[in-house]
């Protein structure tokens, strides 16, 4: 933690030698999660409630989502830009340092300029806790931070995971934008306004379930097991798995030469 804490500060110096750049580009990052809560707001004008799910629920819902994605962006991003190293063959630098790759390339990259997503994201979960309404107790303020590192977890796993696929294909593949961007704009809303099979696909393959609709169910008294608020530590599992195939692909690594 202390070499990924030294990267982290070299590049936040390194970003702040343009300060005005790095101001307005923290405020332009607040326009797409303001944009996409806009649209919510206009679908409860419109319709009232969504499959018995009120404006703050989801706003709620909404605002989980975009914090933990937000920070998985700040400072994992270097997975999601990977394939850039194996292209060029810098991964190969990597190797030959006496530190962890997973340390080097989750160090290697930080937009601290999304900043600006996570305070109107925060406002937003301000704003929907003081008007949803709940019993607010110790157990269900401590399920909604495991939400949040949860959901900071998962999203995290699913950028090793895609970087991991580039060892064999050498190009990063879009179709892993459908489980980090995809699954942003998904679970905004609960996951019981899609259909069975995608409830059950993003529980138990892709455990998006466990750090947002489940907990969340407890939160909102619409379960009472207390179990439900222990759920998001399931999200935490998923990293394991990343992580082998991370292992698996640097030790089949072969350099592309560049």
């Amino acid at each position: 933690m202390t070499l990924y804490l030294k990267y982290m500060l070299m590049l936040f110096k390194s970003q702040m030698q343009y300060r005005v750049s790095f101001f307005f580009l923290a405020i332009g990052q607040c326009l797409t999660p303001f944009i996409a809560f806009a649209g919510i707001y206009f679908l409860f004008d419109k319709f009232g409630q969504l499959q018995g799910w009120s404006f703050y629920e989801v706003a709620l819902c909404f605002a989980i989502t975009h914090i933990a994605f937000t920070i998985t962006e700040c400072f994992a991003r270097g997975f999601d830009s990977f394939s850039s190293l194996i292209v060029t063959g810098d991964f190969d630098r990597l190797l030959v340092r006496p530190r962890g790759t997973v340390v080097q390339v989750l160090g290697s990259r930080f937009e601290f300029a999304r900043i600006g997503r996570l305070l109107l994201s925060g406002v937003v979960l301000t704003w929907a806790v003081s008007n949803i309404g709940v019993d607010w107790t110790m157990l269900k303020a401590i399920a909604l931070l495991l939400m949040i590192a949860s959901g900071v977890v998962i999203f995290t796993s699913i950028f090793i995971l895609a970087a991991s696929i580039s060892f064999w294909t050498v190009q990063g593949l879009e179709i892993a934008n459908i489980f980090t961007d995809g699954g942003r704009e998904m679970t905004q809303y609960p996951l019981d306004i899609y259909t069975k099979r995608v409830r059950q696909f993003f529980t138990f393959i892709i455990p998006f379930a466990c750090f947002n609709y489940l907990p969340l169910l407890y939160i909102l008294g619409r379960k009472e097991q207390e179990l439900y608020a222990f759920i998001p530590l399931a999200g935490f599992l998923f990293l394991i798995p990343c992580l082998f195939l991370w292992r698996v692909g640097v030790r089949h690594y072969r350099s592309t030469g560049s």
